[in-house]
């Protein structure tokens, strides 16, 4: 397998001068069209491919809050004064401010994203994104590019290590990331796609990026910072109301069966969830429980279970923070898989062979809708990403919060935006009772006689407004801004202008 461009560098045929002409002349074609492959500059790219106004781009989101890549493509849009584009990023985030400005000139008209917060998110809440956003899931994405539903034009793969021909991986370099799933699907279906690194070598050693894919290589002097890919506090909390709540989750987990041998499990990166896996740990442990595989955005926590035998292997979409990028490196049972093993409903997602899934809300409502997109009064503040892929597929779906967060009720009649449907939620666990679905009639009837407490989700309401009052219900505006995309590409409801 050829490797590296410096193998067939021009200047010296001497190893094939006894080959017949046509052969050499075939050896100088290769040299010649991957020679090609490799760019100076964004603007040397735009002109090459040439992207042109309306045309659609696509970006990764491995490098999280640290990624410099959207923003450099942001400025050659200005620069060129190219109007009415289309943006496919799977996550935007508040380093990329440069975006507001191109959405108010009408330089950007239409998003499509999987989770979206900071100054982009307030801009489009206002109302400035001239065409509505789309949010889809982590697993909807991939899903909506292989089918051909969201065709890409050009795909700009930030990518920490890359030879000449573009082939790459995550875990080498100033700007290691870890694994490289959310660009997978970009690099197999958009028409054109360009990897951008800052750190070109002259053979890739674990390929996750196949230059066989690639039509572009851009040098850059940094594609981001990889410590903005930390999420969450990285650590389990130590406030005792969400160590009650961790606490409960993992007494729940136990007494419906499914701390058991070969079982599978994902949480995310927030103090509760880490507390709820610490909780999960020491039950494991005492029980000698070694699970099949953790999944999802990995973090280090997660890493450590794994590395003490609590679970076989960890199936990764993105890691979370640099301990996870370290183990992904060297750890032949952490395995990378692309969005769309992860999370397309059509493509036998992990999401689909969990047994587990714990997930936070923002708002929860009597029918146990979930909502992590909008605050309370509309704003955008994040997005599914892989919250509703998981308690679609996980066979224990578990929200944990607290009931009541600065004298708001987490708990409300309905929530302002449906992100996950209540059908595919089974339990929400909160420091003043835990609430069983009720369309879940095996699990209440293995909690009869629970000493758990086990409330309904009438109750916690109740015990919310008797301490906080009835919440005002603020009257939606009649402009509305953006859609929710269920993992199927159904609508499952309308985000409205603030």
């Amino acid at each position: 397998m050829i490797n590296s461009l410096d193998r067939f560098v021009p200047d010296d045929l001497a190893p094939y001068q006894g080959l017949k002409t046509g052969k050499r002349k075939l050896i100088q074609e290769v040299i010649s069209k991957n020679t090609e492959k490799l760019v100076d500059s964004i603007s040397k790219v735009f002109d090459l491919i040439p992207i042109k106004s309306g045309m659609t781009l696509s970006f990764h989101h491995h490098l999280r809050n640290g990624d410099d890549v959207l923003n450099m493509v942001l400025a050659e849009i200005k620069n060129r004064e190219l109007k009415n584009m289309i943006l496919a990023p799977s996550a935007i985030f508040s380093v990329h401010e440069p975006m507001v400005e191109l959405i108010k000139n009408e330089n950007i008209v239409k998003i499509y994203t999987n989770y979206i917060n900071g100054p982009v998110a307030e801009a489009v809440s206002q109302g400035y994104l001239k065409e509505r956003l789309v949010m889809d899931t982590h697993g909807g994405r991939p899903r909506a590019i292989e089918s051909g539903e969201l065709p890409i034009d050009v795909s700009f793969i930030a990518v920490p290590t890359s030879d000449h021909l573009g082939n790459g991986n995550g875990i080498d370099g100033v700007s290691a990331c870890g694994t490289l799933g959310y660009a997978i699907s970009d690099l197999m279906y958009a028409k054109t796609k360009v990897v951008v690194t800052d750190h070109l070598v002259n053979q890739v050693d674990q390929i996750d990026i196949d230059a066989k894919y690639v039509d572009y290589v851009i040098k850059v002097s940094r594609i981001g910072d990889a410590k903005g890919i930390v999420s969450g506090t990285t650590k389990p909390t130590k406030d005792p109301v969400q160590l009650k709540i961790a606490n409960d989750t993992a007494r729940l987990i136990e007494e419906l069966g499914y701390i058991q041998n070969g079982m599978s499990f994902q949480t995310g990166a927030g103090g509760t969830s880490l507390a709820v896996a610490n909780a999960l740990k020491s039950k494991m442990i005492e029980r000698k429980i070694t699970g099949s595989f953790a999944s999802g955005g990995i973090t280090d926590f997660l890493v450590q279970m794994h590395e003490a035998g609590l679970f076989e292997k960890l199936y990764d979409v993105q890691c979370f923070d640099l301990e996870a990028v370290k183990s992904y490196k060297n750890n032949k049972n952490h395995i990378a898989m692309s969005a769309s093993k992860y999370g397309n409903p059509y493509d036998n997602p992990m999401v689909d062979q969990l047994d587990v899934v714990i997930l936070g809300a923002t708002e929860i409502d009597l029918y146990f809708n979930v909502n992590v997109t909008t605050d309370s009064h509309g704003s955008l503040i994040g997005g599914s990403g892989g919250h509703s892929d998981t308690a679609a597929g996980a066979k224990l779906t578990i929200i944990t919060t607290n009931l009541l967060k600065s004298r708001t009720s987490m708990v409300r009649e309905h929530v302002t935006t449906i992100t996950t449907p209540g059908e595919t939620v089974d339990c929400l666990v909160t420091e003043r009772g835990i609430a069983i679905n009720p369309r879940r009639v095996d699990l209440l009837e293995k909690l009869k006689n629970s000493k758990l407490n086990i409330v309904t989700m009438k109750d916690l309401l109740a015990k919310s407004i008797a301490i906080t009052g009835i919440p005002k219900v603020k009257q939606k505006s009649e402009q509305i801004i953006g859609v929710v995309r269920y993992r199927d590409g159904s609508i499952i409801d309308s985000i409205y202008k603030v």
